[in-house]
Parts: structure tokens; sequence; C-alpha cells
């Protein structure tokens, strides 16, 4: 059984199709550094710490990973 399928479901972040959304799961009988985990649509996951997903979602808030995508994504226009 895969650490997804043991974790608790807590969002889908797409939702509208049935592609294999991304979602996020907790893990609670998992090691504290593992106990997040995102799966993507291609059946590959990433497993961190509350700590470290914390990180991502202020950030996500104050506009940085947007800011740093659109300007790599800029980059990639020809």
């Amino acid at each position: 059984m895969s650490a997804a399928e043991q974790a608790r479901h807590v969002l889908t972040f797409c939702g509208k199709c049935s592609c294999g959304c991304p979602e996020l799961f907790v893990d609670h009988d998992a090691a504290p550094e593992r106990r997040i985990v995102l799966t993507d649509d291609f059946g590959q996951r990433i497993q961190m710490s509350v700590e470290q997903l914390q990180v991502i979602v202020d950030e996500a808030r104050s506009g940085q990973i947007t800011a740093l995508v659109d300007a790599e994504l800029a980059l990639g226009v020809r």
C-alpha cells in the first residue's frame, strides 16, 4: 500500500476533470519529516514536513512563487 493510500486526503488541486489531478494528503503514521504527501497526475509523490509545506504556503501567499515561475516562463518564450 502506498503512502497516499494510507494517508488522509486533504485536498485535490483541480478536481474538475478525471485526469488524476495533484492531491495533498497527511500521513499521520509517517515520520514528521515525511508527514505531508503531495501526489501528481503521473503517479509521483513528494513527502515533506509540515514546516516545509508552511514555507511553500507562505511563499505562495506572498506572490514569490508566482513571480519566480512567471519570470522563468518568460525566459522560455521565443
